[in-house]
């Protein structure tokens, strides 16, 4: 948690180069007037040189310019943004998925209930920088990212990057990083090989993450879940479409022998790439601080060795806000088969091809992929084909026509407790698909499911106590990771013992052990 840290805290991270520390806050360094990661592998400056600022857009404006040798924007994010659940950590988040690109200072303001003026005066006294400056400092760090990592012409990583002008954002790069565009994509590993799969819309970058990371837990995850005609999982990939704002992309994330996660991705236009960056990012949950989180939980003595054993868990985010809240409604109560079942027939149903990404994954031969329905779709034909109780399809496409409509908002942005209260508002949604969904959307690291079927069987496997209301009060020592502990206790449920013939009533108190507990 960086941004408690004192400067004796800081001083001895970069003193000692901990790379764990790497994006959580930047070292400036009045002597040179440059701005460095913590693990820098330069000398260590002396203290009263020494300035820190929680984000490099603070650095930038105040005069220094990134380190070329470590280059500071290159590493992960900060998990400060989703511990935050205050306006600045807020902002951060709708930032990062490209709010002010698309709605500039005014949008970002109104959706955080403030005038931008406020808004500027909180965010600068806060983190150093205004929203102007936070924005262009992402945009600064996604053109880095697509100079070093992708054979795009300049012209295109300006634009997908979010600059209005090539001439801005030649600027912009001579600024922050003290070298032209040309140079700091010459300084690219010569290794580098940019695989293109239709010129001019696909890439394939390296994403930052801080280790160790449970890949092979993300990637069950997903292929539990996946539905088919828009999401394809394996043991080692997840693929699938997304609507964004400007046109649907096609992405694949995976994890290359060098243990980097890769993100390949089509675009109908490359100026929804950062907003499909930070999406991916966080569905993997790759700004988290896998250490920080390890070493909290394993202090209580049941947990240590769930934690030894799933080193670097993550809790899986949200590629799209709507889909997630409508996956999670659809999954009350059923198993997650039956979920995927249900999910699967409604996007045949009402979900939009999308030709262009025909075979992404099979070489050319395969379908063409669809999109998950439109939420307008949803509440307009969505009784046609959702199976179930009558009430609960009334829920499902009264939420859909809340979101189509913005009755009902639902972004990364949110407050959390007004997210949760509006969402109990809403028929047929109760405290577990709230907090579900709190968890997912929002990133955030502290919720726990005590009424959550499978997390009580967990936590009875790891020996603590299953009845919702001890095991709530046994949870809250392992603040503010509650969310991870959550994701072990999912993982700790003991695996299910195949029914013997003539065993029905066996065989379905097993099967509710699937009916909550991460279900889409």
């Amino acid at each position: 948690m960086s941004l408690a840290m004192t400067f004796d805290e800081r001083y001895r991270a970069i003193d000692s180069r901990d790379a764990r520390f790497d994006g959580q806050f930047v070292t400036a360094v009045r002597s040179t007037g440059i701005y460095c990661r913590p693990s820098c592998p330069a000398r260590t400056p002396k203290p009263s040189n020494v300035t820190f600022y929680p984000t490099s857009a603070a650095a930038h404006e105040a005069g220094y310019r990134a380190c070329k040798r470590c280059l500071p924007e290159a590493a992960p994010g900060s998990p400060q943004w989703n511990l935050r659940g205050d306006t600045a950590g807020r902002a951060m988040r709708l930032i990062a998925d490209g709010v002010v690109e698309r709605e500039g200072v005014p949008g970002l303001a109104g959706r955080l209930g403030y005038s931008p003026r406020h808004l500027t005066r909180l965010l600068t006294a806060e983190l150093g920088a205004g929203p102007l400056a936070l924005s262009r400092a992402h945009r600064a760090q996604t053109a880095r990212m697509l100079l070093v990592g992708t054979d795009l012409s300049a012209a295109d990583v300006a634009f997908s990057s979010g600059f209005a002008s090539i001439r801005q954002f030649n600027d912009t790069i001579r600024e922050v990083f003290g070298m032209p565009p040309t140079e700091l994509r010459a300084r690219r590993p010569a290794s580098h090989h940019q695989a293109t799969l239709a010129p001019g819309v696909t890439i394939d970058l390296a994403l930052p993450h801080r280790g160790p990371l449970d890949a092979d837990g993300l990637f069950a995850w997903m292929a539990a879940r996946a539905v088919a005609g828009a999401e394809v999982a394996t043991s080692t990939t997840f693929a699938r479409t997304l609507r964004l704002a400007h046109g649907p992309v096609w992405f694949e994330l995976r994890v290359d022998d060098a243990g980097r996660v890769r993100l390949r991705a089509a675009l109908a236009n490359l100026a929804d790439l950062s907003t499909l960056v930070t999406r991916a990012r966080r569905l993997f949950d790759l700004d988290a601080d896998p250490v920080a989180v390890d070493e909290s939980l394993s202090r209580q003595v049941e947990l240590a060795p769930l934690v030894a054993g799933l080193p670097g868990i993550r809790v899986p985010g949200a590629a799209d806000p709507h889909e997630m809240l409508i996956r999670a409604m659809i999954g009350q109560q059923i198993t997650v088969g039956a979920a995927r079942t249900a999910l699967t027939a409604l996007t045949a149903a009402l979900g939009e091809q999308v030709p262009a990404f025909a075979g992404m994954i099979d070489d050319g031969a395969g379908p063409a992929p669809l999109l998950f329905p439109t939420m307008a779709a949803i509440a307009e034909h969505g009784h046609e084909v959702l199976r179930g109780p009558a009430a609960r399809i009334r829920a499902v496409t009264g939420a859909a026509a809340a979101l189509a409509d913005g009755t009902l908002t639902l972004t990364p942005g949110d407050d959390a407790a007004e997210q949760r209260a509006a969402l109990l508002a809403m028929p047929g949604i109760g405290p577990w698909t709230a907090d579900y969904v709190r968890m997912r959307v929002l990133a955030d690291p502290d919720v726990f499911l005590p009424g959550d079927v499978a997390v009580r069987a967990g936590a009875a496997a790891a020996g603590l106590p299953s009845e919702p209301r001890a095991l709530t009060d046994w949870a809250v020592r392992t603040a503010p990771w509650r969310s991870y502990l959550t994701a072990h206790l999912w993982r700790a449920v003991p695996p299910k013992p195949k029914p013997m013939p003539g065993r029905r009533a066996a065989a379905s108190s097993i099967r509710t052990l699937a009916t909550t507990g991460g279900l889409s």
